[in-house]
């Protein structure tokens, strides 16, 4: 037993099959590794290129994560497009399909854990089947929620107080109960996965029988709702982020190879006055209207601002976007990027001062954690959501659509006007934003560091799951592994 204490926790991680899952369990992993636990990342033979760049390796050359590749069974390999096995990397259609191939790992899964014994399991939310596995072999569960504290107690909300059963006949904009802010949300804002009661069902009763809930953002963004959401019935919830933070000096390679643009980006913003640039970027799951991309493409230009633009290529990428003549017009004021940037690199730099964004949780933490208010233009999910988190409750957002119309409506190219035009602006309200905005970046940052709220919680944490296995016989974790 005295041996075995003195080992390493064996920590493996399954995070789902996306950009903005893998990325911050990834991130979350290394943190484990940084407070002495031996990580493995399990995932899939086509994300290999996409998760190994982002992993450290030590000074002789190892790596700081191993990474175990688990391969699709053949029985469901139709269902995997052939433009890559991360939701990324395919279109809205391919969803359903490619969701059903994922879970088909669940037997492979179970016989890699079964082979490998791990100390402990990190699942991603989306995988409720996990919790059976880690019972089975007596380990601890732990789950991983994309988003934050906020959304998940408006979740709850919505879950037990039945409003995601009258999602579809609902017309009329509701308020959520029992929350800290008064908060509304019309029916077309409410997260597509209560239309699949039995999966939410699944989520919550894994959740239940599980360790504790792993949550990528920091006390101090969220007190009232990381407060409310660590009442709820048997939820031991760790705030260890915002995760993006443990690899700042590696952003070039996160979440994808190193571009050979970097330099010219950068060589760009450096030319550019201090806050005088907007960078918009609406995530690796943006889908978009020929018609939309050209409406954004010319408000940005009427808003006269200077701005710095990501688009998303591949899958669900209309092909003709820009107008005619566009970066011709707009040359030396606005910069349009084509694929993958290193969004924490261009967000931080000092020329940058407001940041059009689709509300997704990554990039909702990484534009705080860079001290830069938002506009807020969500398409999907949570992100209306996180909407109302960043315009109600924090106080560094403005909103793009201006119109009654919420959901998938189309936002004009004068909605994309305003919004610039008074993110980037002057005045009192704006100066409130900016400054509300540089002091969560303060507070996201002395949140990771040794003595941080964050720090603390993971290191808590870590202690509790090396408590848990030196109470088992033998060291082993089997029986009760709950709290």
């Amino acid at each position: 037993m005295a041996d075995d204490a003195s080992q390493p926790l064996r920590v493996f991680f399954f995070p789902l099959m996306s950009p903005g899952h893998m990325i911050p369990m990834i991130d979350i992993a290394k943190l484990f590794a940084r407070h002495g636990a031996a990580v493995t990342v399990v995932t899939t033979p086509g994300n290999e290129p996409l998760v190994r760049p982002a992993i450290d390796r030590r000074h002789d050359g190892t790596p700081v994560v191993d990474l175990l590749l688990l391969p699709f069974p053949d029985s469901v390999a139709h269902l995997v497009p052939s433009t890559g096995e991360h939701l990324g990397a395919i279109t809205t259609a391919e969803h359903a399909d490619f969701m059903n191939a994922v879970f088909a790992l669940a037997g492979p899964l179970d016989d890699l854990l079964r082979q490998h014994r791990p100390d402990c399991l990190v699942s991603d939310a989306m995988f409720p089947w996990t919790s059976a596995t880690a019972a089975q072999l007596g380990i601890p569960r732990l789950v991983f929620y994309g988003p934050g504290a906020f959304l998940l107690c408006v979740h709850r909300s919505i879950e037990f107080r039945g409003h995601h059963a009258a999602v579809s006949s609902r017309s009329e904009r509701f308020a959520i109960e029992g929350l800290p802010h008064r908060i509304h949300l019309e029916p077309s804002e409410i997260s597509p996965i209560f239309k699949f009661t039995e999966m939410v069902l699944q989520q919550r009763k894994a959740e239940e029988s599980s360790f504790g809930v792993l949550v990528n953002s920091f006390y101090e963004l969220e007190p009232d709702y990381a407060d409310l959401f660590r009442k709820e019935p048997v939820t031991k919830a760790y705030y260890v982020g915002p995760v993006a933070l443990c690899d700042q000096e590696k952003e070039a390679q996160r979440g994808s190879r190193s571009s050979p643009h970097l330099g010219r980006w950068l060589s760009w913003l450096d030319s550019k006055p201090a806050g005088a640039v907007v960078y918009v970027c609406f995530g690796s799951l943006c889908e978009l209207s020929n018609d939309q991309f050209k409406d954004l493409a010319l408000g940005l230009e009427a808003s006269g601002h200077l701005f710095l633009w990501v688009v998303r290529e591949g899958a669900g990428c209309p092909p003709a976007w820009l107008p005619d003549g566009y970066e011709r017009r707009v040359e030396g004021r606005g910069l349009v990027i084509r694929g993958w940037a290193p969004q924490v690199a261009l967000l931080g730099h000092p020329a940058v001062g407001g940041f059009v964004t689709h509300c997704g949780w990554n990039s909702t933490l990484e534009g705080l954690t860079a001290g830069k208010p938002m506009a807020a233009w969500p398409l999907n999910y949570d992100q209306f959501v996180n909407e109302k988190l960043l315009t109600e409750v924090a106080g560094v957002g403005v909103r793009v659509r201006r119109s009654e119309a919420v959901g998938a409506a189309r936002v004009r190219a004068e909605e994309v006007t305003a919004a610039v035009r008074e993110l980037m602006g002057g005045g009192e309200a704006a100066a409130e934003r900016r400054r509300r905005a540089r002091e969560y970046a303060a507070m996201a940052k002395a949140a990771m560091k040794e003595g941080g709220s964050s720090y603390q919680d993971m290191t808590c944490l870590m202690e509790e799951l090396m408590a848990c296995r030196e109470r088992k016989p033998g060291g082993a974790l089997n029986g009760d592994v709950g709290l």
